[in-house]
């Protein structure tokens, strides 16, 4: 697939409009004389081009998320949000991906952990390290899981090392694996304006994933990739001592707490997961690209209410003597 097509395939992946919007080889083959003539796929859509086929162009009202005083409506906006796509919509110099053991991209059914200790770190390696820096360094090069194939960067998180509140998502989208961070595309844009209606920078969190690298087409990671990865996660939970820990989405929700019911049936219900000796309160939300794609009051809403809930947690007294 060529380079645009690619870019065109992968926007339309984040933006959640796969299918919806026609491809430029499709609009090409409408530019022939039709018999009879064909409705306008995109005719549901805004007609102020807030929508096009090469992605994200405008944003939502701004009257739409504004907070007046006396009003329940989530304080954080979207005004930016489609600005920190950065160049990774059109991708002229496609960053190289990492070399591994082997050339059999997506060969997943055939894949076998290697014995390199520096590709496939034993446990106790991980435990040794006593800092997140050393961490990084010891699991960056990492190929225990077939994941490693198709990665451009190893995404192994950020923010601050002794932070009260925690998010964990599910793994690297495209954008977080070109710049090797998490949570820096729109969804990104966007759970940095819900960090910043707490009163808090992105800074005095921190920020990761269940898996460290992208998985193909940005599907949910499946579960022997989730569980290889979770170590990683849990000497980093280890190291930050976090207060609470927020998952966003289903995959940490089962991956962590070990429920398997949709998130919009317990989302903002507290659990505890066991990590390292300690019971540490979790509390499942909405990822916010399920936010992008479901973008109603109500779901803003209750987003909004859970971080309240757990920044108030991660503040509360009984957490600080046990932090």
């Amino acid at each position: 697939m060529s380079t645009s097509l690619l870019a065109w395939k992968e926007t339309l992946e984040d933006l959640g409009l796969m299918g919806l919007a026609p491809s430029p080889m499709s609009r090409m083959a409408l530019s022939k004389p039709l018999s009879k003539p064909l409705s306008n796929p995109m005719s549901k859509f805004p007609a102020d081009g807030s929508l096009t086929a090469s992605g994200y162009q405008g944003r939502p009202r701004s009257q739409d998320f504004q907070a007046n005083p006396g009003s329940e409506r989530p304080p954080f906006s979207m005004s930016d949000v489609s600005e920190r796509r950065d160049s990774s919509v059109s991708l002229p110099h496609m960053p190289q991906r990492e070399k591994t053991t082997t050339s059999l991209r997506g060969a997943a059914s055939d894949w076998k952990a290697p014995d390199d200790p520096m590709k496939n770190p034993p446990q106790q390696a991980i435990d040794e390290c006593q800092t997140l820096e050393e961490l990084n360094a010891r699991i960056c090069r990492c190929e225990a899981c077939p994941l490693c194939l198709d990665r451009i960067k190893f995404v192994f998180g950020e923010g601050a090392p002794t932070a009260r509140m925690m998010f964990v998502g599910e793994g690297p989208g495209r954008d977080e694996d070109i710049h090797g961070r998490p949570f820096v595309g729109r969804a990104g844009a966007l759970l940095d304006k819900m960090i910043a209606a707490l009163g808090m920078e992105r800074s005095d969190v921190y920020i990761a994933n269940v898996v460290k690298c992208r998985p193909p087409d940005n599907r949910t990671p499946f579960t022997t990739e989730s569980q290889t990865c979770l170590r990683y996660l849990y000497r980093q939970v280890e190291l930050i001592k976090p207060a609470v820990m927020v998952g966003l989405g289903a995959t940490p929700l089962r991956e962590l707490a070990g429920i398997t019911t949709g998130i919009t049936k317990v989302r903002g219900v507290w659990r505890t997961v066991a990590i390292a000796g300690r019971e540490i309160p979790f509390l499942p939300t909405f990822h916010p690209a399920y936010v992008l794609r479901q973008y109603t009051k109500e779901v803003r809403q209750a987003v909004w209410e859970d971080l309240q809930l757990a920044q108030k947690r991660a503040d509360s007294p009984i957490n600080s003597s046990q932090g």
